[in-house]
């Protein structure tokens, strides 16, 4: 059974870091691209940054230089670190396949940046 736990959220003042951590099971991590999304309220989810099976990342314009995503394929996991937030980063983040099916979606975490 696949599962993704996201985790690392929080409340943070603008210009203050987060890093988010996605645990996978049930799915061969090391050959799978993987991504974090976020959906704001009142607003679709939206793809923030990827990274394939050998490494290769690739940012949204709206956090490309804030936020870095990487790996580790020998603890399934995929990090997200956020650095310079703001305001317009507030949103439910959540991991998940890149460049091909989804699969189910975690629960996601909740990160706030106030102004």
């Amino acid at each position: 059974q696949v599962q993704l736990v996201e985790s690392g959220g929080g409340l943070v003042q603008a210009g203050g870091s987060l890093r988010l951590s996605c645990a996978a099971s049930g799915i061969i991590f090391s050959t799978s691209a993987m991504a974090w999304y976020r959906q704001a309220p009142g607003k679709q989810r939206e793809w923030v940054a990827g990274i394939t099976n050998v490494g290769t990342t690739t940012y949204a314009d709206s956090v490309k230089g804030r936020f870095t995503i990487s790996r580790d394929n020998a603890k399934n996991t995929v990090t997200l670190q956020m650095n310079s937030l703001k305001p317009d980063d507030t949103a439910v983040y959540y991991c998940n396949k890149w460049l091909t099916l989804k699969t189910n979606w975690g629960q996601g975490t909740q990160v706030t940046v106030s102004a």
